[in-house]
């Protein structure tokens, strides 16, 4: 099983956290017994990669922190809408029988900063908010030195790497920063952030109860009785492939019928959008790893949730309910049926909620937080000129574009009025 370190307002230190320590013990001497010029190392575009789909599905069930995001059915499905420009770093292991064992996308952006000073920056995008490289979990050390080594022996690659929205507790993190500190190159944070995830921990028939409290809990189901006074409320939970589109139909209605759908922002925006959900959906599911939970009124979806799963590991990405049943609260009944099946299920390590910092719905449910950020970071020990250069710039972008949105709400906050 593979672990995240969590924080929790409830237990400052979990299981998940000791087996995370105990994984990176056992990794401690891995740079020793495998020497980085032990792999063979390639950079290919992210669209071309079909052909190796079977090496990579095994990478991914098998890597030191999971990231749904980078599964081949979901990163290939993104990559014909938001890859045009994503490469593939991928790491082989040099043995008679290859074995894919790193896998690093990214994209050069050569004016990051509006000046000459090119970045490797990891590929993110709206909908993959996670951008932990996969790396096999008995490898995580060789195989990140071997992935920074090339980078920095290319003279086609910037020698700048801005790793995005790592969660910096993890076994991934620590991995990174052994290797960095080995090589002595330098490393800067920046957007630190905060988001909700599911533990189960000691006792999870008793989780929801202890984060929600039992007055909140009465007030769910008085909420569940007066939809039952509505209509015939039954939950439904689809998983077969074949049937995902028809359940998809249902997300997409109750999305574009939201704010999302006011914002121009919901899948239905663009036809595009709406193939690559289906296509990295339906891909997902015929593999096991999606599942869409509804909540229906007389066979009507009012809410509709969108879980991923890799391994242990689940993923809250999606949820939408009809605004015209605001008052029931169904989104909120939909996530703590989900939550409830998560709970029950002893296989589960740890669900991330896909959130924003300060959720006000999931927050309330789901008590841990995994600590996220941006990493910059140089792939050589001598480049600090433009390490802090670059250091800087981000920071003043990222002040620059704070300013904006924050100025941007307020001008719909007046708008509205």
């Amino acid at each position: 099983m593979t672990a995240t370190e969590f924080t929790s307002a409830a237990s400052p230190m979990t299981a998940l956290d000791a087996s995370s320590m105990i994984a990176s013990a056992r990794r401690a001497p891995a740079l020793d017994r495998h020497s980085a010029a032990a792999f063979e190392v390639e950079f290919r575009p992210l669209a071309t990669l079909e052909p190796i789909v079977a090496a990579w599905r095994e990478l991914a069930a098998n890597t030191v922190e999971p990231n749904i995001f980078y599964d081949p059915a979901f990163a290939l499905a993104a990559a014909r809408l938001l890859g045009a420009d994503v490469f593939a770093g991928l790491v082989w292991s040099d043995s008679t029988q290859q074995q894919l064992v790193g896998f690093f996308p990214v994209r050069i952006d050569r004016r990051r900063y509006g000046v000459p000073i090119p970045v490797l920056v990891g590929w993110t995008h709206p909908y993959a908010p996670l951008g932990t490289p996969l790396v096999r979990h008995d490898l995580a050390e060789p195989v990140i030195a071997a992935w920074l080594g090339h980078v920095a022996r290319d003279p086609g690659l910037p020698d700048l790497m801005l790793m995005r929205l790592l969660a910096v507790d993890g076994p991934f993190a620590a991995a990174l920063d052994a290797v960095r500190a080995s090589r002595d190159c330098k490393a800067r944070s920046f957007d630190r952030q905060q988001r909700a995830m599911l533990v189960p921990g000691a006792d999870p028939a008793g989780y929801v109860d202890a984060a929600m409290g039992r007055k909140k809990r009465k007030e769910l189901r008085r909420q569940m009785r007066r939809l039952q006074d509505i209509g015939v409320v039954r939950w439904s939970e689809t998983k077969d492939a074949t049937e995902a589109a028809g359940a998809l139909e249902d997300f997409f209605r109750l999305e574009a019928g939201g704010w999302k759908g006011r914002a121009g922002t919901a899948a239905t925006a663009s036809d595009d959008s709406r193939a690559f959900m289906t296509r990295a959906v339906s891909g997902l599911a015929a593999e096991g790893k999606a599942a869409i939970y509804r909540l229906l009124i007389d066979e009507r979806a009012v809410a509709a949730l969108i879980l991923l799963k890799e391994g242990s590991v689940s993923w809250c990405w999606k949820i939408a309910y009809d605004e015209a049943f605001a008052r029931y609260s169904p989104g909120v009944l939909l996530a703590l049926t989900v939550t409830e099946g998560l709970l029950a299920d002893p296989r589960l390590a740890y669900a991330d909620s896909c959130a924003t910092a300060g959720h006000p719905m999931i927050d309330h449910i789901w008590r841990e937080r995994v600590t996220l950020a941006d990493q910059l970071i140089s792939t050589r020990p001598d480049t600090e000129f433009s390490f802090a250069l670059a250091s800087g710039l981000e920071a003043l972008r990222r002040s620059a574009l704070s300013a904006a949105k924050s100025l941007r709400d307020q001008l719909r906050g007046r708008q509205s009025r």
